[in-house]
């Protein structure tokens, strides 16, 4: 269970203090939680936050009851949190049959790496041996970060936006994935996006607006508030 505490973040913009998240209070134990809102709300600080790659002004974060607030991405990764990029990390010489050994924290087996692949719609057969560079596609590379993810069976995995910079039929794949993900997890998935389709398979959603939590709860009952910001977006290309 994750739990945030009072946490707030600033930075400067142009040699002022801008507030971006003003004290945001979370219990995440739900398996498939989303949050959404509006551009500039500060979603995606928050989940870095959560990460460890940014630190909260002030506030605390702890993991099962152990504070973890200055942990940094490497120790937090270590404790069992998994953080997934807008735009996924290419590996120059890294095969992904070598990714997913390091992923998983042992020389994985073929059979390991081929279930695991299968997992996120790819055939081992094509990509175990191919290097994790610009020869892959976006919805290429989304799988075979989610696939590490897999492979490392955290207790907390975080997507920032997965849907951002790939086409409609790489989005559907990932969909489904996700859809998989979720009946199988058996730690938390925590997913920012404006995506109506990932909002629909989530547990729970949580509404950020202005750096605060407007609203959280069933998609029942945030719909029609997403409505009134006009969110969520129904379809890849409507995003785009």
């Amino acid at each position: 269970m994750l739990e945030l505490e009072g946490i707030c973040f600033s930075a400067e913009d142009e040699s002022r203090e801008v507030e971006i998240l003003n004290d945001i209070d979370l219990v995440l134990d739900d398996r498939f939680i989303a949050v959404t809102g509006p551009n500039g709300s500060g979603k995606s600080t928050l989940a870095k936050i959560i990460a460890g790659i940014l630190q909260p002004t002030s506030g605390r974060i702890l993991l099962d009851g152990e504070d973890i607030t200055g942990l940094s991405v490497t120790e937090r990764a270590k404790k069992g949190i998994s953080y997934a990029f807008q735009q996924p990390v290419r590996f120059k010489g890294i095969t992904v049959r070598e990714l997913l050994s390091i992923a998983a924290g042992k020389d994985a087996t073929m059979a390991d790496i081929c279930g695991i692949l299968s997992e996120v719609g790819l055939c081992a057969r094509d990509y175990i041996d191919r290097e994790v560079n610009a020869s892959l596609s976006g919805g290429e590379l989304k799988r075979i970060e989610i696939a590490m993810i897999i492979a490392r069976g955290t207790k907390m995995s975080i997507f920032d936006e997965p849907e951002a910079g790939i086409d409609l039929w790489s989005f559907q794949s990932l969909i489904r994935v996700f859809e998989k993900m979720h009946e199988e997890i058996k730690g938390s998935i925590l997913i920012i996006s404006h995506q109506e389709r990932i909002l629909n398979i989530a547990d729970r959603i949580i509404l950020l607006s202005d750096g605060r939590i407007r609203k959280e709860g069933t998609k029942e009952e945030i719909m029609p508030e997403l409505l009134g910001y006009g969110q969520p977006c129904r379809t890849l290309t409507d995003k785009l």
